[in-house]
């Protein structure tokens, strides 16, 4: 799964100047129980279901063959999830005549049958079930990582809402599948399966495997029986009915399908088409050939999280669905999701974690993966950048680092979908991967993938998989990064002795707890040349020494930038110079370019940012765009010339929108022109930032363009506009904000938060305020595991500043006060 915080929800955060804090000393949970393992007293066999829905009542009517063997021991009873269900029959079959069963369902969420008499392990029977799937009326909780678990969801089934598909969609991570049919509902469980769907015959069905029929079934209707031969984890059933556009595509012979809405399906090229070399390179670096007969993506409306991996049949949220104009702006970071999910076809389909405990084999392996394609893809740089920003979101959530990847203690499974899961985890695979060598390193990943093929993995799998491919016991690696929470915080400071003509670097780790083995390399640059010292950290304070025939430029430690770690490195403003002109790597750049932010007055580093603006990769121009301080009189004249050249030649929409920020900054007359010009650019977050650029320079000529773009904004003219409405509109605009707001998914509604808060605080209307700030408290509490408590406090208390001296100042101060404290107090 693919949860949409992962996609950027906590960006802000990210760059906040807070990220760079010491991690939280693990606490003891006594309330969170450890999760043992799913005890398999069962086997699922195979699962045929034979199901009809009613779009009226929103159930599902089913009817299932579940066939199954004993695991280890004799036994005369099965137990089976099933959520909120009405159960009309369960018979054993024998052929095709049913034996009536005794049951008990008392608790409507597990089906207790008594199966007449004892079966031995590796004896099949199959037991049928007549019931009916109410997941409207199911009480269950989702959590911030997946929004909802009723595993069956019907999309506006009476057309109630113009212009809004008709659909019917299944979700079954972590245990929704057993709200759609009764099943065995663990991940160590696997079965072969079989679906025949009917459905208004206006409709396309998707569902795992491959379609082997579709039949009239009557007037109206249509029967689809979809089949899938090879085993497979139940929370990966998946089915879909609506009106959709089918592009095909094949790789190697094998379908490959992309399900949009109507309105979508001339992009499906341009959202989907690198699927195939996806699947072309996933194969080729893995030594294991994509092992399912078909892939189709399909987009679903409502989605409850991101994107989900179900086997051969992926489903996306909306945010996939793109115009060409939109895809103008869509950077990797969006585009990788797509990769991410078809990686899971090796790494949570083929090999399935045996508990939620060691989701770390799913979701790390795909976060991992998403950079992996970049490389190959885009290039080093891109790759750097995607596992970059990644890492930056993990070391800005202090609480996480009291988790530790493998978990076994928790109190909801859904718990485990988060930064430490995803992005620290993909940041530990990358080590690993620089630490083994590519050779070894996917040799490993080749020999679990083969020794657990279509069964279930845990983390010490993996790490005798690699094991036995290096040569080495990698315990301590796993131990420290899988078992133990935290990550390493260190200084480096370097020293040179010119009688000795010897170099020194001393690091120290500070966190608390454990001290880190940490194996990295030293660059020193001396005399136009680079040597490389490979070293490995063993002490929580360590000094390494080189010989060098001169005092080096530069001294680069953790030279491959692959070490999870936070550090205070202590260079001085002219040897990151040095680092930005001569390291090669995009984090080396990318670090220069940060230190030098920080102070502005020192010429080395406005030589720097300047350089920066023509970095090779737009990240890092963007990056320095951004960092500039142009508030300083002596920074904006420096910078202006290069701004404006930049702005004559860049290409990337992402640059472009920061250069109308910076131009706006100037607030010189001679930038209106170029301004006014990208208002009519066809992408929409250069058209969104030149309006924002033009409410700096002309905000009454802004706000009157705004009003005209209200109709049909769309992404980032539409945050444009609310943005302006913000700073310069009040109550006449706040109904506009108000609604854009609540019609948010997820991600816009954090983009928006911003927004939100200021035109709250212009406010004079009581109910209106308290809109706001009741609107703002709730992100606060849903998401804080995702780190929006912080900047949610912070801009509460901004509206509560913002007030003083309006006529609901105090009113306002306490109803703020009342939300900081829901917000501190949500666990």
């Amino acid at each position: 799964m693919k949860h949409l915080f992962a996609l950027g929800l906590l960006g802000l955060a990210a760059t906040s100047p807070a990220f760079a804090q010491a991690p939280t000393p693990p606490a003891a949970k006594p309330e969170s129980p450890y999760r043992a393992s799913a005890t398999k007293v069962n086997d699922l066999v195979h699962t045929k279901l034979d199901v009809r829905f009613d779009y009226a009542k929103r159930y599902l009517y089913g009817k299932e063959w579940v066939t199954l063997k004993p695991h280890g021991y004799p036994t005369d009873s099965l137990r089976l999830d099933a959520k909120g269900m009405d159960i009309k029959a369960v018979a054993l079959m024998s052929g095709d005549k049913q034996t009536p069963l005794k049951y008990d369902y008392a608790d409507g969420m597990n089906l207790r049958i008594n199966l007449g008499r004892v079966f031995k392990p590796g004896e099949e029977y199959t037991v049928y079930i007549d019931y009916v799937s109410k997941p409207d009326e199911l009480k269950v909780k989702g959590s911030a990582a997946i929004t909802d678990a009723k595993g069956l969801y019907f999309i506006n089934p009476d057309s109630a809402v113009a212009g809004k598909p008709v659909q019917i969609w299944t979700q079954g991570e972590t245990e929704g599948s057993s709200a759609w049919f009764p099943t065995i509902d663990r991940p160590n469980q696997k079965t072969t399966e079989e679906i025949s769907m009917t459905v208004p015959a206006k409709y396309v069905t998707l569902s795992n495997g491959r379609m082997v029929s579709s039949t009239p079934a009557g007037p109206g209707l249509r029967t689809d029986v979809w089949k899938m031969e090879l085993p497979h984890a139940p929370y990966l059933f998946m089915m879909a009915v609506g009106d959709f556009k089918i592009y095909k595509d094949t790789w190697r012979g094998k379908e490959v399908s992309y399900y949009l809405e109507p309105k979508y399906a001339p992009y499906a090229k341009q959202i989907f088409g690198n699927t195939p070399d996806m699947l072309e390179f996933y194969s080729n670096r893995l030594g294991v050939e994509y092992p399912w007969n078909k892939y189709s993506q399909i987009v679903a409306r409502d989605y409850v999280s991101g994107a989900m991996e179900n086997t051969t049949a992926t489903l996306h949220g909306e945010q996939v669905q793109m115009t060409d104009r939109e895809l103008l702006d869509r950077e990797y970071g969006s585009e990788s999701v797509i990769a991410h999910e078809l990686f899971h076809q090796w790494f949570g389909d083929y090999v399935t974690a045996e508990s939620w405990s060691n989701i770390t084999v799913n979701e790390t392996m795909a976060d991992f993966s998403e950079g992996l394609y970049a490389e190959h893809k885009y290039g080093r740089d891109a790759a750097d950048a995607h596992y970059y920003r990644y890492l930056r979101r993990y070391l800005s959530s202090p609480r996480d680092a009291a988790k530790t990847l493998v978990r076994f203690h928790y109190d909801e499974q859904e718990e485990v979908f988060d930064l430490v899961s995803y992005q620290k985890g993909g940041a530990i695979m990358d080590m690993l991967r620089t630490y083994l060598g590519d050779d070894v390193f996917f040799s490993g990943l080749q020999k679990y993938l083969q020794d657990n093929k279509f069964g279930n993995g845990e983390a010490h799998q993996m790490r005798l998989a690699f094991e036995a491919v290096s040569g080495q016991d990698l315990n301590w690696f796993w131990n420290q990064w899988y078992f133990a929470p935290g990550h390493p915080i260190v200084s480096i400071d370097y020293a040179w002795d010119a009688a000795k003509k010897m170099q020194s670097v001393t690091v120290k780790q500070t966190q608390p707890g454990q001290t880190f083995r940490l194996p990295f390399t030293i660059d020193y640059y001396v005399g136009g040349k680079v040597l490389h010292q490979p070293v490995t950290m063993t002490e929580a304070s360590q000094t390494f020494t080189m010989a060098l025939p001169a005092k080096p430029e530069l001294v680069n430690v953790d030279a491959n930038k692959k070490t999870l770690w936070l550090k205070t490195d202590n260079k001085s403003a002219a040897e990151y110079a040095f680092q930005y002109a001569h390291a090669p790597l995009f984090v080396d750049r990318r670090e220069a370019i940060d230190a030098a932010a920080k102070d502005q007055t020192i010429a080395a580093n406005r030589a720097t940012l300047l350089a920066a603006l023509n970095d090779k990769f737009y990240n890092n121009r963007l990056a320095a765009v951004e960092a500039l301080k142009l508030d300083d009189k002596a920074m904006a004249k420096a910078a202006a010339p290069a701004l404006r050249k930049l702005a004559a030649t860049e290409k990337e929409p992402w640059v472009q929108a920061s250069l109308l920020g910076a131009l706006a900054k100037l607030k010189d007359k001679k930038d209106e022109a170029y301004i006014s010009k990208q208002l009519s650019s066809q992408s929409y977050n250069v058209q969104g930032a030149a309006l924002r650029a033009l409410a700096t320079v002309q905000p009454t000529q802004a706000l009157a363009r705004a009003k005209t773009y209200e109709a049909n904004a769309q992404g980032a003219v539409a945050q444009a506009v609310t943005e302006v409405y913000a700073k310069n509109g009040g109550q006449a605009q706040w109904a506009f904000v108000r609604d854009r707001f609540d019609a948010a998914r997820s991600q816009g509604k954090f983009n928006m938060m911003e927004p939100l808060a200021t035109i709250t605080g212009r406010l004079d209307d009581a109910a209106s305020i308290t809109e706001g700030i009741n609107r703002l408290q709730e992100i606060g509490v849903k998401y804080k595991a995702y780190g929006a408590d912080r900047p949610i406090v912070n801009l509460l208390q901004g509206v509560a500043k913002a007030q003083a001296g309006r006529p609901q100042a105090a009113t306002t101060q306490q109803a703020v006060e009342q939300a900081v404290a829901a917000v501190q107090a949500a666990k």
